[in-house]
């Protein structure tokens, strides 16, 4: 089976095909650093990173570029506020994302593009809109009008009757023909020259609009015409629509050729998560209550497909941890494991057809809950196997195998922080070693210590394994 992708566009599952052989060029949507990025935009982050993935594993090299929108009416708000520029007020949010990011394991990108560093870009492709006929300026603001581009509600499959005069379809809040146009260009005003957040235009001093920021970039990194843009749902109208129409009014080709979105991640009690509405969680946040940051990507990548509405609680975040567990005990039982003398024949055929089912399910729209649950089924079968030492090294190096093509995505069951491995096994070595010279009292303070840092000690017949527990704080 071929990878298979949802496009928002023609809405229906299409066969991906890129426009050059074993290359994807890829735009997402990042994120607005006027506050830290909250647990629903880093579902949306963290599915661009599993459509990566899927990618690269079906053997193409990919082109990634994800914008930072480092101005805009907010940012410009809450610097005003903090009396600085909004240079200095989005540097502490632009470096808690590459965290967050580095925390979840997100693949980067190839490129973060800046809005504030391609205003040339922006402006170039104003002035063409302007000559084109497709914009027009209102009292030293630049907009774009709907009315000349036919084709615009397309990617939304929005009914063109419905944009009457006196409907509200963008936020801007500005003077214009009709207010269904919207932003390219606003002018400058004596606040935004204190922020640093005024530049020079053939049009007026000014700065840029929301939407044409993602179009020049996009262009500037991608070309006139990219393989796929993925972004939340709740981009898609207006912002992903205007951009379709200044990109291809601008440049006379289609603008992307698949379009993906994510749903929402709602609050534990069903409302959309927004920073706007000033009610979000954070990564730090359910770090600082216990939770890890892989249990937590565990639960945004593997709980739910990325089109399906994902509800945030305290008890799918404690599941999680429990299955991330599960995965990193199993790997490592088969890591340590002797191979048996006999091998389970059935059980090698069941490797093959959940390996198999497992790519199907990733090849159809990264439906990576389908394939996870194939996964978890096998587990527990092949504990029972080696259980009754019925793994050989074929089924050892099967099982092997599998666990490494299903962490190509997860990327949850290796690598615990920077000498946390080896300085608990040296702990586990030293009270191994108390127990046999019957130091039981030492033999429990390690336990206990191990225990204060988050380490749970099991024995087993394999030996003694480790874990990590989250602690009960709530969310």
């Amino acid at each position: 089976m071929t990878l298979e992708l949802h496009n928002t566009l023609t809405g229906s599952k299409d066969p991906f095909e890129p426009l050059q052989d074993g290359h994807v060029g890829m735009y997402t949507c990042g994120p607005t650093v006027w506050n830290y990025a909250h647990v629903g935009n880093l579902r949306a982050f963290l599915f661009y990173d599993l459509l990566r993935r899927q990618l690269q594993a079906d053997g193409y090299r990919v082109t990634h570029v994800m914008n930072l929108t480092d101005i805009d009416d907010r940012i410009l708000d809450q610097a005003m506020h903090a009396g600085t520029t909004i240079v200095e007020y989005v540097k502490p949010y632009v470096e808690a994302f590459f965290e967050d990011m580095r925390s979840l394991r997100a693949l980067p990108a190839d490129h973060y593009p800046k809005a504030t560093e391609h205003i040339p870009d922006m402006v170039a492709m104003i002035g063409t809109l302007l000559e084109r006929g497709f914009a027009y300026e209102a009292d030293g603001d630049v907009y774009f009008r709907i009315e000349s581009f036919p084709r615009y509600g397309m990617l939304s499959h929005l009914d063109r009757s419905g944009l009457r005069p006196g409907m509200r379809v963008a936020t801007d809040k500005y003077d214009k023909e009709s207010v269904s146009d919207f932003a390219l260009w606003k002018k400058a005003h004596p606040d935004d020259e204190k922020l640093g957040a005024a530049w020079d235009a053939p049009f007026g001093r000014g700065r840029p609009g929301w939407h044409i920021e993602c179009s020049a970039m996009a262009k500037r990194y991608l070309g006139d015409t990219f393989d796929i843009h993925g972004g939340g749902v709740d981009l898609m109208f207006p912002h992903h629509e205007n951009e379709i129409a200044q990109s291809e009014a601008a440049n006379g080709k289609p603008l992307a050729r698949v379009w993906l979105h994510s749903e929402h991640l709602a609050e534990a009690g069903g409302e959309k998560m927004s920073k706007s509405a000033g009610g979000f969680t954070t990564l730090r946040d359910l770090v600082a209550a216990g939770h890890d940051p892989l249990a937590v990507r565990f639960f945004l990548i593997a709980n739910a497909h990325y089109r399906s509405r994902l509800r945030l609680t305290s008890e799918a975040l404690h599941a999680s941890a429990e299955q991330v567990r599960r995965l990193r005990d199993f790997a490592a039982r088969v890591r340590r494991m002797d191979p048996g003398t006999q091998e389970d024949q059935e059980l090698i055929g069941r490797i093959a057809k959940v390996r198999a089912a497992y790519k199907e399910a990733l090849d159809d729209d990264l439906n990576l809950p389908q394939g996870v649950g194939q996964v978890f089924e096998l587990v527990r079968e092949a504990n029972a196997a080696m259980d009754d030492s019925r793994v050989g090294e074929h089924g050892r190096r099967a099982l092997a195998e599998l666990i490494e093509e299903v962490d190509r995505h997860l990327d949850v069951m290796g690598g615990e922080e920077p000498g946390l491995a080896e300085e608990v096994e040296r702990l586990i070595a030293e009270r191994e070693a108390a127990r046999s010279a019957k130091d039981f009292i030492r033999a429990d303070l390690i336990r206990e210590e191990l225990k204060q840092r988050g380490i749970a000690l099991e024995d087993s017949r394999d030996g003694v394994r480790w874990r990590r527990v989250t602690r009960e704080r709530g969310m």
